[in-house]
């Protein structure tokens, strides 16, 4: 895979990083990619951009995240110029950068959902991470530190994007069963869903959560279908294991990406690798690259992307 992936905001748990591992368990071409919890969509821009595929489902429950995705791709300029008047308005705000952050907080979670206000909140906020309090609204921090992704690096990101997807890309915001409902044979879908540990009930970081027993039985379902799949899911660091693997009847194949040195690890003066679970579907296990060019393409991979979480 040539290159890192562009994307429109760091967002917290994206797989723009992790891209080039996954791609290669995926076929050269396909009809169709389907990401039912599309986040910024880092898997859909990526295939895009290595031209595996011309068309794309881009689907979240969070439809702010969608309207981002969607005008990004749809209207490019509107948003960078949108984006602009935001951002360069907070270097001139008399209560400071800080303050104007809380006030386009406030006007977001007042229903003024304009894209650009969504996205200067995830290029401003702590880790470029959505946080949502007991009330559905938008709670999280500014980082006092940075002033968010300039509009310089933005334009040129969100025209790659745009030049990538634009005419290809379906938009919803629906519950993931519904979209799973709507595939087909040909379809390959790609599921990131919310972090397990956290999602199996209402958490602060996802607009909402995910049933683990539900979610089996959404893949049983595609199984039944015959669509191919991939999920990433579980993981781990040093010693420790984060969420419940997925069980073994589905007939999946589990394999280890290599996600570079954990950063909460490095703070506690410790080097602790973090690996996160790919699980491929039947019709996909194939495409597994050997144990050796495997282990290659992720040593090389983590050389350039040390500390990638």
């Amino acid at each position: 895979m040539n290159g890192l992936t562009p994307h429109i905001v760091q967002y917290q748990g994206s797989k723009r990083l992790l891209a080039p591992q996954i791609l290669p368990y995926l076929p050269g071409n396909f009809s169709r990619l389907v990401e039912p919890f599309a986040g910024m969509a880092a898997i859909t821009i990526a295939v895009a951009k290595n031209e595996m595929s011309d068309s794309f489902v881009v689907n979240d429950i969070n439809d702010a995240l969608v309207g981002i995705l969607k005008q990004a791709i749809n209207a490019p300029n509107k948003l960078y110029e949108e984006y602009v008047d935001v951002w360069s308005a907070q270097f001139n705000y008399p209560e400071g950068h800080v303050a104007h952050f809380y006030k386009i907080r406030d006007e977001y979670n007042a229903g003024d959902s304009a894209p650009a206000k969504m996205l200067y909140l995830l290029a401003r906020c702590v880790k470029g991470s959505v946080r949502y309090g007991s009330n559905g609204k938008f709670n999280q921090s500014p980082d006092k530190r940075r002033n968010g992704t300039s509009p310089k690096t933005l334009k040129q990101n969100i025209d790659a994007i745009s030049y990538y997807l634009k005419g290809r890309t379906a938009f919803y915001s629906l519950d993931y069963r519904e979209i799973l409902n709507r595939t087909h044979k040909g379809d390959i879908v790609y599921m990131d869903p919310p972090y397990q540990g956290t999602s199996n009930v209402r958490d602060s970081r996802y607009i909402s959560g995910l049933d683990y027993e539900e979610f089996v039985e959404s893949i049983d379902r595609l199984n039944a279908k015959g669509i191919d799949f991939l999920i990433s899911y579980d993981g781990s660091c040093g010693d420790k294991q984060y969420g419940r693997e997925l069980p073994p009847e589905l007939g999946l194949k589990k394999v280890m990406l290599n996600a570079g040195l954990s950063s909460q690890s490095l703070l506690l003066g410790k080097k602790e690798t973090t690996y996160e679970a790919l699980y491929i579907s039947r019709g996909l296990q194939a495409n597994i690259p050997s144990e050796k060019v495997s282990h290659k393409k992720q040593m090389q991979y983590s050389l350039f992307d040390a500390v990638a979480v």
